[in-house]
């Protein structure tokens, strides 16, 4: 059985043990999903996380099951989407939390305005701002501090993460940042304001269709190749795992691509995303259709073919 370190239920080194709480909220656009998943109603497999995706894809008229290998943040997702439970701060929330509050002694990087940029609704006015006023040596110095991979991110890690950090996070995370307000209105953006700022991140399901009736989630607790590898062949008209190659080897990768294969029918889609960078070119493209930077890489394939 090959080994999946998000089974532990943590990705920090905090005291204590047991898995914890890891996503209090879900940093992807599911405007990515809609665009590239089969009419609706589809049946989807999503990582259940937060619920976010969850809730948006069911709002969006899909039959979706949530899975997640993590009972505390299964049940945090179910209480969410079923019973409309608040968001609260998860592991991934507490890191954000305090590297803003690092970012917050550059002067540009306090309240008004840094709210000021994320009021901006030209790519073009919004691309000058970063480059001249945001992205500065103050903000460099810092994030090369924390996001390297000797630096504060990877000492904080569980070690089944820590390899996940990819040299050089620091520019390229700057970079994805650069990429993504270049190319979408800031005032359509709550990934950034809620990364950058602390916003609720709300995205929105104003996907190119109308949505249909809304679907149903079904809540699975488990690992995701088994669940794949246990359903009948062709179970799925579409499946997205944001994250989970984020931590497991080449070994769970290869056992993940041939359970997507056998689980999902002919001509469905999947979509992954990975905060690595991507060995595909096509993938990395792909990534700027994400408003969230947080990606370095967005597959979206076809079950015996690819796009």
């Amino acid at each position: 059985m090959t080994r999946n370190p998000w089974a532990a239920g943590r990705i920090l080194t905090l005291p204590g043990r047991g898995p914890r709480l890891l996503f209090g909220r879900m940093y992807e656009d599911p405007r990515v999903e809609e665009r590239a998943f089969p009419a609706v109603p589809a049946r989807v497999l999503c990582v259940a996380s937060a619920g976010d995706t969850a809730a948006a894809l069911a709002r969006a008229g899909h039959d979706v099951t949530a899975i997640d290998v993590n009972p505390v943040q299964l049940a945090y997702a179910r209480a969410r989407v079923d019973d409309g439970a608040p968001a609260v701060a998860g592991s991934a929330e507490l890191m954000l939390a305090a590297a803003r509050r690092a970012a917050a002694v550059l002067p540009r990087w306090r309240g008004p305005a840094l709210h000021e940029f994320l009021d901006l609704d030209d790519p073009r006015v919004q691309s000058h701002w970063w480059r001249t006023r945001l992205d500065g040596p103050g903000l460099r110095l810092l994030m090369g501090t924390a996001l390297r991979p000797a630096g504060v991110l990877a000492a904080a890690l569980a070690p089944g993460f820590r390899h996940v950090v990819p040299a050089r996070f620091d520019t390229r995370l700057r970079t994805r940042v650069a990429r993504v307000v270049s190319r979408h209105p800031n005032t359509d953006n709550p990934l950034l304001a809620g990364l950058l700022a602390g916003r609720t991140p709300e995205p929105r399901t104003d996907g190119p269709c109308p949505p249909g009736p809304p679907g149903t989630v079904r809540f699975v607790l488990g690992d995701v190749a088994e669940h794949l590898e246990s359903v009948p062949a062709g179970s799925y008209d579409a499946v997205t795992l944001s994250n989970v190659l984020d931590g497991p080897g080449l070994p769970y990768r290869r056992r993940l691509r041939a359970a997507v294969d056998r689980a999902v029918r002919p001509g469905g889609t999947a979509v992954l995303r990975s905060v690595g960078e991507a060995g595909d070119a096509a993938a990395t493209v792909r990534a700027a259709e994400e408003r969230c930077p947080l990606w370095g890489s967005l597959y979206v394939t076809t079950v015996g073919g690819a796009r």
